[in-house]
Order: C-alpha cells, then sequence, then structure tokens
C-alpha cells in the first residue's frame, strides 16, 4: 500500500508531544500516534493493551514527565516507546499495537497493514 502522510518530521521533538492521525483498525474509526523517541519516529495505535481507550493524558500527550515512557492516562500502564511492550502497570507483559513510519525528505508518513487502514473520507 502507499504511506500516508502524518506530519512535518520538525513536528515532532524527542520526548516531546505526539502527532494522533485518524485510521481505522479491524473495520472501526480509531486513532494512530507518532511520537520521537530516541532520535527515531515510532508510531501505534492510540489504544491501551490494558482495556481499549485512548492513552493520550491531552491530545497529543503520550509520554511521561520525564519524556522515557508511553503511559496510560486511564490506567497508568508504562510502555517502551521503541517497542510499545508494556513494562509496567496492569498490563504488564502486553505492547501496544505497532504501525509501520518513516521520514522521508522531513516528512513523517505511515503504511496500512492487514490490521490498520486509512480513514474512510
Amino acid at each position: 500500500m502507499t504511506a500516508i502522510e502524518i506530519c512535518k518530521s520538525a513536528d515532532l521533538t524527542e520526548g516531546g508531544k505526539g502527532v494522533r492521525f485518524p485510521l481505522r483498525a479491524a473495520g472501526e474509526d480509531a486513532v494512530g500516534f507518532v511520537i520521537r523517541y530516541d532520535g527515531a519516529v515510532h508510531a501505534y495505535l492510540n489504544r491501551c493493551a490494558h482495556v481499549p481507550v485512548e492513552l493520550d493524558w491531552n491530545p497529543g500527550e503520550f509520554l511521561e514527565s520525564s519524556g522515557l515512557y508511553i503511559m496510560c492516562a486511564t490506567h497508568g500502564a508504562i510502555y517502551q516507546p521503541d517497542t510499545g511492550y508494556c513494562s509496567g502497570g496492569p498490563c504488564r507483559g502486553g505492547r501496544l499495537r505497532k504501525i509501520t513510519v518513516e521520514e522521508i525528505e522531513g516528512q513523517v508518513f505511515w503504511y496500512p497493514d492487514e490490521f490498520v487502514h486509512p480513514a474512510v473520507a
């Protein structure tokens, strides 16, 4: 499938706010997000592994105050930003649904797969 633009690379700062983007997951409207961590971009379905609720505290705020972990605003689950692995909280051992992303010439793109698809216009 074709790459879908999310944002400019400059919109993502190390340990800063993420960017949300619309998609469809398993045939339902959903939201993905992309963050910058350890110099690279990482994207996930915005859905806690414990209970399917969105993770961000406020729109785009996925990382806890140190900028080292993604944290679920509802349950306090802690996820590794580079793998989506849950290392603490009620879903320990679970993981976020990773979305394939890449940076090309100052832009960030995501790629649909068998589970996540472009949002319906």
